[in-house]
């Protein structure tokens, strides 16, 4: 039987990071993405300190009680990955498997990258691996999406997308929520739109919470980003360049731990990322198992926790 969840702050790479912690054994670091917390590990928290582990969930810097610095340059994946491997120090263990999801994905696969005897294995959640980028992402990105809205270029801007996410935070999260969701309709997540066009209006919205979220679950994430705002979160947005600029040095580096793929077959990020999930076995030599979900959408372990839960601890059974 686990133990409750407990509360606290914690200090590394300059920053204090609120945690979520729960049971005692070899260390499984939680890493959340975008616009979430560590909430959005609930399920996981519980099944993986059940199994004999200590599951730690973290608030990413910018996220909820931890530290949120006023510059764009402080979110890039180097600080990241900084701040995980930091905290495994903090935490007094050698090292920790790291788990991510959406934002957290390229910050667990850049932990393992750049903190190797820090993280004996990794698992993404809906962002795979394929290696560094040949070339500037925001220069293919602006390429790609010239004619039409695309939502990491308009986060780009610094202000604008805050402005239209805070003026009704818990609606804003709901649509987000609803939209990436596998509730949504089968057509996909975002209506086309001009370059010109504000985020909410191109999400599908029919104004229903998604099955995965109770109003409670929904409130707390309110309440957190009403706290803490959206402009340390849209900063990871602001970052694809100079993470790209800051890891030269990772150019056809692989991720060389064992490693576990997880996320929904409806998840946009996976429709738009064919390509890398296809070189992600030559990236990540050591990837167990490449899991997608029929059904789920971008939330995977939020949507469908059960599989999701089975995935990850026969992963950590197998280590």
């Amino acid at each position: 039987m686990s133990s409750a969840i407990t509360h606290r702050m914690v200090e590394t790479n300059g920053v204090r990071l609120h945690v979520a912690e729960q049971g005692e054994g070899p260390l499984v670091v939680f890493v959340h993405g975008f616009p979430e917390s560590w909430h959005s590990w609930r399920h996981q928290l519980a099944a993986v300190s059940a199994a004999g582990y200590r599951a730690v969930a973290i608030d990413q810097r910018g996220y909820g009680d931890s530290d949120r610095p006023h510059a764009v340059e402080a979110y890039d994946q180097v600080e990241l990955a900084a701040d995980v491997a930091g905290l495994i120090d903090v935490l007094g263990e050698k090292n920790a498997v790291v788990v991510g999801h959406d934002w957290g994905a390229p910050v667990a696969w850049h932990s393992a990258l750049l903190h190797p005897d820090k993280v004996r294995a990794v698992v993404g959640m809906s962002v795979p691996y394929a290696g560094r980028p040949p070339a500037s992402p925001l220069e293919r990105l602006r390429a790609t999406f010239k004619d039409i809205f695309f939502y990491v270029l308009y986060f780009q801007a610094e202000g604008v997308a805050e402005a239209e996410l805070e003026a009704d935070v818990r609606r804003s999260l709901r649509v987000i929520f609803f939209a990436l969701s596998g509730d949504a309709p089968a057509q996909g997540a975002f209506k086309l739109a001009p370059p010109s066009s504000p985020f909410l209006p191109t999400m599908v919205d029919d104004g229903r919470l998604p099955s995965f979220l109770t109003e409670a679950d929904l409130d707390y994430y309110a309440s957190e980003f009403q706290k803490s705002g959206f402009r340390g979160p849209l900063n990871f947005y602001r970052n694809f360049d100079r993470t790209w600029q800051r890891t030269a040095a990772l150019a056809g580096a692989k991720v060389q731990q064992p490693a576990l793929f997880i996320a929904g077959a409806r998840d946009p990020v996976i429709l738009w990322s064919q390509t890398q999930l296809e070189r992600m076995p030559d990236a990540v030599p050591q990837l167990r198992r490449s899991l997608i979900l029929p059904g789920a959408g971008h939330w995977v372990q939020q949507e469908r926790p059960i599989e999701t839960n089975q995935a990850l601890l026969e992963f950590l059974g197998s280590l």
